[in-house]
Parts: C-alpha cells; structure tokens; sequence
C-alpha cells in the first residue's frame, strides 16, 4: 500500500517558528493578558492610550528612553467563592505585563504627561524640537 503524506516546504525552513501556535499553553492566566496600545501622532506629540484593567495605578512603570517608551505593570487577581468556612474555588494570578515600542521621533521625557482612569493609560509625549544644522564660519 502507498503512503502519501502532504508535503509543506515551511515546515523544513521555519521548523519551530509556527510550532505550537495554536496549541494552549498551561499555567497561563485566566484571559488573555497583555498591554494593548493605540499610538497616535500630530505635530507636536505623541498620545498612547493603553489598557490595564484591573491593574492599580502604584503597580504601573514608563520608563521613556530616546524614542523608546517601555510600560510595566503587576497584575494581581484574585478571586475566591466561599460557601461557609469550606472554599469551593480559588483562582489567583500574580505576574506582570510588558510592552514597549520606539516612536519615531525623541521624547521630551521632562515635559510628558501620564494619566491614569478606567483601566486606560493615557500618555501625552511631546516630541523634542529638532536641532537645527548650524553652519560654520570658515576663518
């Protein structure tokens, strides 16, 4: 009996890129965790809004670099139902979160501005005024 087998030309140049894809990993959190961010731009600044629910104001880090701009935060959840003494479920997660991403301008990380409400980080980050070239005077 001939055996046919489909053949994939990725699977022998990208072997584990795709590997477990689409597999769920054990030992994640409840949901899906991690910083989404809208990034928007005008003449003057960027504003980045990022979400964070359920994380508290104190346990959230920027840090801006240049053009690069890194948020942290720690998440901590818990939940537990209790019927009397005797607990019937208990779920926590403790971890924390990262995103960070370069702009394409530097940051005036003096004049920058962070709010915090609703689970949204908002950032206003002005961009730092170009140098102009200067031109020598030849003696």
């Amino acid at each position: 009996m001939t055996r046919m087998s489909v053949y994939d030309p990725f699977a022998e140049v990208f072997p584990e890129l795709f590997r477990g894809l689409l597999t769920p990993t054990r030992g994640s959190a409840p949901q899906a965790l991690d910083i989404r961010i809208d990034v928007k731009e005008n003449a003057t600044d960027y504003v980045v809004h990022a979400e964070l629910p359920g994380v508290a104001r104190d346990d959230i880090h920027v840090q801006i670099d240049g053009n690069r701009v890194a948020i942290s935060a720690e998440v901590k959840r818990e939940s537990e139902q209790k019927e009397g003494d005797r607990v019937l479920r208990s779920e926590r997660y403790f971890g924390g979160l990262a995103r960070s991403f370069s702009l394409a301008n530097d940051i005036d990380d003096a004049r920058a501005v962070a709010r915090f409400e609703n689970g949204v980080l908002s950032l206003t980050l002005p961009k730092k005024s170009a140098v102009g070239a200067r031109k020598l005077q030849i003696n």
